[in-house]
């Protein structure tokens, strides 16, 4: 099996560092045009099977890169975005920070520290939920010489890389930071063993900033 590990493209909250989590924020033109690009970085590879989040952004950054080829795309909630509560909405970086921010911000400074806010879900639960799926992923006989797009989120992508690496240690979690707009990484499974190939690669030439609460 070999796994294309992607994670959407921009939309106007990745831009303004507004936290969106379960929100469900279209892609921006820009984001679309990431995804335009990875396509074109893409078209050669002969999928077979895509999985996506719910969410709209993952959905069209697959339905791109995908680019109307007759493949199954399937919607998987487990690798939706971590559900953030009464966070999602908030800045929480650049010039128009707010002040309420700080504890929500440990997510990414102080992982193991990080505490859900009123509805919001855990780290440890969003790893118990992508690795569930990769396990069943792995698990299903008819997907063992299959070549397979996730399409995914920063936080949902972090934890199926981290559940791919042994990486259960909370406080670790961002220790290869946030993947990119339309990063991609290629995974190949042999007999349920996951080894990651390539990791955030980018098919685009603009140079995208990276995600930063400062």
């Amino acid at each position: 099996m070999r796994i294309y590990l992607v994670r959407h493209g921009e939309t106007d909250w990745n831009k303004a560092r507004k936290v969106q989590g379960s929100a469900d924020i279209p892609l921006n033109a820009y984001g679309i045009h990431l995804a335009e690009e990875t396509a074109e970085g893409l078209k050669e590879v002969a999928f077979d099977r895509a999985y996506t989040s719910p969410l709209v952004r993952a959905k069209k950054t697959a339905e791109v890169i995908l680019n109307g080829r007759d493949i199954p795309l399937f919607e998987a909630d487990a690798i939706r975005e971590m559900n953030f509560g009464s966070y999602e909405g908030m800045c929480c970086g650049g010039e128009h920070k707010e002040p309420e921010s700080a504890e929500f911000n440990k997510f990414f400074t102080d992982t193991a520290n990080f505490i859900p806010a009123e509805g919001g879900e855990s780290v440890q639960e969003l790893l118990q939920r992508t690795g569930q799926f990769l396990e069943e992923l792995y698990q299903n006989p008819e997907l063992e010489e299959k070549t397979i797009l996730l399409s995914a989120h920063g936080a949902s992508m972090t934890g199926l890389l981290n559940c791919m690496k042994g990486n259960l240690d909370i406080a670790n979690f961002w220790i290869e930071g946030v993947p990119p707009n339309c990063g991609v990484t290629i995974v190949d499974v042999e007999n349920g063993v996951p080894k990651i190939r390539k990791e955030n690669l980018v098919f685009y030439q603009e140079a995208v900033r990276a995600w930063s609460v400062e």
